[in-house]
């Protein structure tokens, strides 16, 4: 069995309730050749946006089950309350039909924002218990009543992975909205192609800080892309870990958590060098398959030479990755990363 555990899908544009466009939080134009929000655009322009072509694309690639995340463009990062919940309700009751209608083929995640906290749990409960949604998508970062930007692992948002942790859920974080944090002219892709890497790494580093893994055993977290820069930072931390004492204490050394059972990374890190070190770091049975579809930053044939799980092929072929570690990376680290068996996707 194929299971991709980083997908997106988005809705058909009669599917996207009015309101949403009136106040520009976001559309897609009838003849879908655009999503959109307020000034911003992007081109649909890959195979697998919607659900029928999903469908279609997923059985022309082998993949049996795959994990739909929510999309960036709803985390709702400083928006205002009724907004933020009104949106991030669409979001998750969208997901949750896709779920309910493919269920063999579909596992769903769905979005709250820690800004506003009693919404957030309010909304867990819902997907929860009603929904049936069990993989939360958290921002790596989100913006504080006081305009600050936080890293989600910040102590403010450990009520959600209180009640996270009660109903064991799967955790994704990704990141998005790095133009709005760094001070740097949004040109060349860097927030997509650096910062969006920066972004995942700082929030690694506040979570094993923090000993969130241990703190809340019952949680499983993925980052997205590999936790890239996280990973390949390690040393530094250590040493900044070993050299200022002063600036860590009552903070857990980065080297217990190195490995963790409940932190999985993705393979989307676009080479078979960066998995390597990816293995070496956690290990291969923390490593889960990402293709981050449909997108051009995902593994999409069509953009070079990418096809979906070119990268782990690459690795199993130089003897990176051993044939039977890539099985589990398509199935079985991907099935504890979200707590099911594989008859519970069947």
């Amino acid at each position: 069995m194929r299971i991709n555990a980083h997908g997106h899908i988005l809705p058909e544009p009669s599917e996207i309730p009015n309101f949403m466009k009136e106040k520009k939080l976001f559309w897609i134009d009838e003849d879908k050749k655009f999503m959109r929000q307020q000034n911003w655009s992007r081109p649909i322009n890959g195979k697998g946006f919607f659900l029928e072509d999903k469908i279609n694309w997923m059985h022309q690639n082998n993949i049996d089950h795959a994990v739909m995340l929510c999309l960036s463009q709803l985390y709702c990062n400083g928006w205002k309350k009724k907004d933020c919940s009104d949106a991030i309700r669409f979001q998750n009751d969208f997901n949750a039909s896709v779920q309910e209608r493919y269920p063999h083929k579909f596992t769903c995640g769905f979005v709250v924002q820690p800004l506003y906290i009693d919404l957030a749990l309010k909304e867990i409960d819902k997907c929860v218990n009603m929904l049936g949604l069990k993989v939360m998508c958290l921002p790596s970062h989100f913006m504080n009543k006081k305009g600050e930007w936080l890293s989600i692992a910040d102590k403010e948002v450990d009520p959600i992975f209180e009640l996270a942790n009660k109903y064991e859920l799967a955790l994704q974080i990704h990141p998005y909205d790095g133009e709005k944090m760094v001070a740097l002219k949004n040109q060349y892709w860097r927030f997509h192609l650096v910062w969006m890497m920066a972004q995942c790494a700082d929030t690694l580093h506040l979570f094993t800080l923090r000993n969130l893994p241990n703190k809340f055993p019952k949680l499983r977290t993925s980052f997205a892309h590999g936790g890239m820069l996280g990973i390949a930072n390690y040393g530094r931390r250590i040493q900044g870990f070993d050299g200022r004492p002063d600036i860590f204490k009552k903070l857990e050394d980065p080297r217990k958590t190195l490995g963790h059972k409940n932190l999985y990374f993705d393979t989307l890190v676009h080479d078979s060098y960066t998995l390597e070190l990816l293995k070496k770091r956690v290990g291969a049975s923390q490593i889960v398959m990402g293709l981050d579809d449909p997108y051009p930053l995902g593994e999409m044939e069509g953009v070079g030479t990418s096809y979906p799980g070119r990268v782990l092929d690459y690795a199993i072929e130089t003897g990176t990755i051993s044939k039977q570690e890539g099985k589990d990376i398509w199935c079985k680290n991907v099935l504890n990363w979200l707590g099911k068996e594989k008859e519970d996707l069947i």
